[in-house]
């Protein structure tokens, strides 16, 4: 009997499998970078903003948005390019308590709203990151803190979706491919970083 493992219904060709990957990579790169440089900026500007005022940056998402948010809190904390003075950032996706007490007492929709609602200042800045643009938490996060006159600013995908309503400023991909907007955020987001260092004059 043959061994499950070992058998395919296909052969797999690695370098076609990479072409087509890194094909379509550099087609949403190549198209986020024809239609951002607007909201970028515009991100840029509430951002550095609120970090000259000593505001902080609050930033959320699910799943690899999630990731997102801690990799670019900690690039912010800690220094993207050189050292330098600490960037106030918090990743409200780090605290496993505070995230299974609300999902479990008040709702998952509300795991972030409730966050931002307990740490955010008037002037601070929400970061909510999803790539489809409908996460009902993250909505609720940026809704909260535009009720708290915090700051909205979102990544997102596809056409921007809801948070596009509750955000003053949207960086969006435009891609349907979860793993390519993805992909997209992070170097967005290491952008941001660096932009921002060198706006405040750090580095």
């Amino acid at each position: 009997m043959s061994d499950p493992q070992q058998s395919t219904s296909f052969p797999f060709d690695a370098g076609d499998f990479i072409r087509r990957e890194l094909t379509e990579h550099r087609q949403v790169f190549e198209a986020t970078a024809s239609v951002i440089e607007r909201s970028f900026a515009d991100v840029l500007d509430v951002v550095e903003a609120s970090v000259r005022a000593g505001g902080k940056l609050l930033l959320f998402g699910n799943g690899g948005s999630a990731a997102d948010a801690q990799h670019i809190a900690a690039e912010l904390v800690i220094r993207y390019k050189k050292d330098r003075g600490a960037i106030a950032a918090i990743a409200l996706t780090t605290d496993s308590s505070a995230l299974t007490a609300g999902g479990n007492d008040l709702g998952f929709d509300a795991i972030f709203s409730r966050q931002v609602e307990a740490l955010s200042r008037p002037g601070d800045v929400a970061i909510g990151i999803s790539t489809s643009g409908n996460s009902l938490n993250v909505i609720a996060g940026l809704a909260e803190a535009r009720r708290r006159a915090v700051h909205t600013v979102g990544l997102t995908g596809c056409d921007g979706g809801k948070m596009s309503e509750v955000c003053e400023a949207t960086i969006i991909v435009p891609s349907l491919v979860t793993a390519r907007i993805q992909e997209m955020h992070i170097l967005i987001g290491h952008m941001l970083c660096l932009a921002l260092e060198q706006r405040l004059g750090l580095v």
